[in-house]
């Protein structure tokens, strides 16, 4: 496995025999329905007799170098690590939507841009499947809706039953921190909270055993839910908000992550010069107060860690219930991110980007009769989808664009894709084992040597060496944003 970079902290399948004589159109009947999927359904009840439930968590904001089974040795997430460790680690899933709104309406419909009459939650439900989603699955505003207790951008065609979890957010009570206006305090006003300018910079440590945050809330009635439908066929999402700011968290998941201790990620000399405007993260250390203050970048990334090791508890909750419900051996349990986040890397701060820290994600499978293992091929957010139908052995719909991971599931060293695509707005990226490419819509582009330069920091594009790399890079983004008629002359090109 290749380690991505990290912070530390200073110290610690046989067709039956076919005479030749019934010919070759059978083989070639055979192989077309292998390569299209139509024969999902028996593929899945074969192999996955056993799957009658799927549990998907996900969380936001969440960038897969943070996590112990992607190679991070500072962040505490054994529930994370324990279902990795139990299931399939795919090491280079890239999200669509480089922000939740986008994103989140991508994987639910499996579309890279906008959205499908059926959607993975109306789909099971549709096939007689209870479905239901805790927290935040499509789009909410964090922390508007989550103070509101409100359903955001919700789909109510996606669910039997829905469950919003309120929290406070930056306004519980505890030492409250705005971390780029150097402001540090335990009274309540004049808190930075719902569309104001500089919530993304906010933490709160107080005491408290998390019950009263959203994810504890989550967690809480996911378990009620467990327990409630254990006899049915359930699809359970359960969104949660961590580590999307505030970094709210109680005192106890702070305190492994002094930031005294916390080493801020490597920077070079005039980084940014071979970066093009377009390629700029729009909150940077340049035009932010977070850059004249190097302590509180490293609070935030004690708020980070914090929020991260509360939303893994939650998770190890959720996963005790399952198992102590005897549902484990007969479910599918996913978990995965939006999209990453950047904490400083370039100098940048938050998403919106097509950077490898905010377009690479986590995703975990886990899948009964299913050996553990990790997979380097390349995946993106909206395969799952298609993966989950063809486990539950459900014909996926025809407006999907992803594609199923069973092959991978089942052979590790298999792929199903060249390549990953990411968007934003009308910026996109395209990911191979080895490059990376960043195309905006003024024409402006980055090039990356991904084995070389994993960090990003050389931009190839004007190098006369790489120019042939870069050119074939071009045509093959070309041929997926045709393939998926996202080019400029589709017809069927569509806005979120």
């Amino acid at each position: 496995m290749t380690v991505e970079p990290r912070l530390t902290i200073a110290s610690p399948m046989h067709a039956p025999f076919v005479p030749l004589i019934r010919m070759k159109r059978l083989v070639w009947f055979f192989c077309v329905v292998t390569v299209l999927g139509v024969s999902q359904t028996s593929f899945a009840e074969q192999d996955f007799p056993g799957i009658k439930n799927v549990l998907f968590i996900v969380s936001d904001d969440l960038k897969a170098s943070v996590l112990g089974c992607y190679g991070d040795q500072v962040c505490h997430t054994p529930n994370i690590d324990r279902l990795a460790a139990e299931g399939v680690v795919f090491e280079r899933t890239y999200c669509q939507g480089v922000v939740c709104g986008p994103s989140r309406t991508s994987f639910m419909h499996s579309r890279y841009k906008g959205t499908a009459d059926i959607n993975l939650g109306r789909h099971f439900r549709e096939n007689g499947w209870y479905s239901a989603r805790v927290g935040k699955i499509y789009h909410m505003r964090v922390p508007g809706d989550i103070i509101a207790g409100t359903h955001g951008q919700d789909v109510e065609s996606s669910w039997t039953e829905r469950f919003n979890s309120q929290g406070m957010e930056a306004h519980t009570p505890g030492h409250y921190a705005c971390l780029n206006q150097n402001i540090f305090t335990t009274a309540p006003e004049n808190r930075q909270t719902t569309r104001m300018p500089h919530r993304m910079f906010v933490t709160v440590r107080y005491e408290g055993d998390g019950s009263d945050q959203p994810d504890h809330k989550s967690a809480t009635k996911a378990i009620e839910l467990l327990q409630k439908h254990q006899a049915e066929q359930f699809f359970l999402a359960v969104g949660l908000v961590r580590p999307h700011y505030p970094m709210v968290a109680p005192q106890q998941y702070f305190d492994p992550y002094a930031w005294q201790k916390i080493l801020l990620p490597p920077t070079i000399e005039n980084d940014l010069l071979d970066v093009p405007k377009a390629g700029l993260a729009g909150t940077r250390n340049e035009n932010n107060l977070i850059g004249q203050y190097p302590d509180n970048q490293k609070k935030m990334w004690t708020g980070y860690y914090a929020s991260v090791a509360f939303m893994d508890a939650q998770v190890g909750r959720i996963m005790t219930e399952l198992e102590r419900l005897g549902l484990r051996e007969s479910t599918a349990v996913i978990f995965a991110s939006d999209h990453g986040y950047h904490l400083g890397e370039h100098g940048f701060w938050q998403k919106s980007n097509l950077h490898e820290e905010v377009t690479r994600v986590p995703l975990i499978i886990s899948v009964p009769g299913v050996k553990p293992g990790r997979s380097r091929g390349l995946t993106e957010l909206l395969d799952i989808f298609p993966t989950l139908s063809d486990l539950a052995g459900l014909k996926a719909p025809t407006s999907v664009q992803g594609k199923s991971l069973v092959p991978m599931l089942k052979d590790n060293d298999a792929s199903v894709r060249d390549s990953a695509l990411s968007l934003n707005r009308d910026d996109y990226s395209i990911r191979t084992s080895n490059w990376a490419l960043m195309r905006y819509a003024d024409k402006s582009t980055e090039l990356y040597d991904m084995q070389a330069d994993p960090d990003q920091f050389t931009n190839l594009v004007d190098n006369s060496d790489y120019a042939g790399t870069r050119n074939q890079l071009n045509a093959e983004l070309d041929a997926r944003l045709k393939a998926v008629g996202l080019d400029k002359s589709s017809s069927r090109r569509r806005k979120f």
